[in-house]
């Protein structure tokens, strides 16, 4: 964990603090860890971020938890749409003031924590539905278990309030 970092790249000449557990290094120098701890920072956007993360990683695609609680951040970068292996995801805390925003995580297979409390989106009506409908693997959101009621509301949430989109059928002359 790095703190007080305004760019991402910043990063690369600050040393790891150390935790409860020793951090393993490769034989290049890489931390061998699979998270990235980067809360209560002033970061307002991820330029770089996958390069960075290739510097300070031995393995960046095994990235499994990131951390970017308590930042500047206002929107979900599309890089962290890049990590699949991405189970947990902290985002409180944060600036992020548009529910679509969410629509962009829908592509993360393992995403199964998020926390977004915190933020502008947190006041908008149907937050917690519109979240549990667009991201359903989803299995603890701020903090909180997702439990089978909270499923059954935010798809009668849904039905209610997401127009389907249309599907165009092409009829082929025959």
């Amino acid at each position: 964990m790095v703190e007080f970092q305004a760019s991402v790249t910043d990063l690369l000449s600050e040393k790891p603090r150390t935790g409860l557990r020793p951090l393993r290094h490769a034989k290049s120098g890489k931390s061998m860890s699979q998270s990235l701890w980067l809360k209560n920072n002033v970061l307002n956007d991820l330029r770089d971020f996958n390069h960075v993360v290739s510097q300070l990683l031995e393995h960046p695609e095994n990235l499994a938890w990131i951390d970017l609680s308590f930042n500047d951040l206002t929107s979900i970068d599309p890089v962290l749409t890049t990590f699949f292996n991405l189970s947990v995801l902290y985002l409180h805390g944060n600036s992020i003031q548009r529910l679509g925003e969410m629509n962009k995580l829908a592509v993360l297979p393992r995403l199964r924590s998020l926390t977004l409390h915190g933020n502008p989106i947190e006041e908008e009506t149907g937050y917690r539905q519109y979240v549990l409908c667009t991201l359903p693997r989803i299995t603890t959101f701020d903090f909180s278990g997702v439990t089978k009621a909270d499923r059954t509301t935010a798809e009668v949430w849904k039905r209610m309030n997401i127009k389907p989109k249309k599907v165009w059928i092409k009829h082929n002359a025959l």
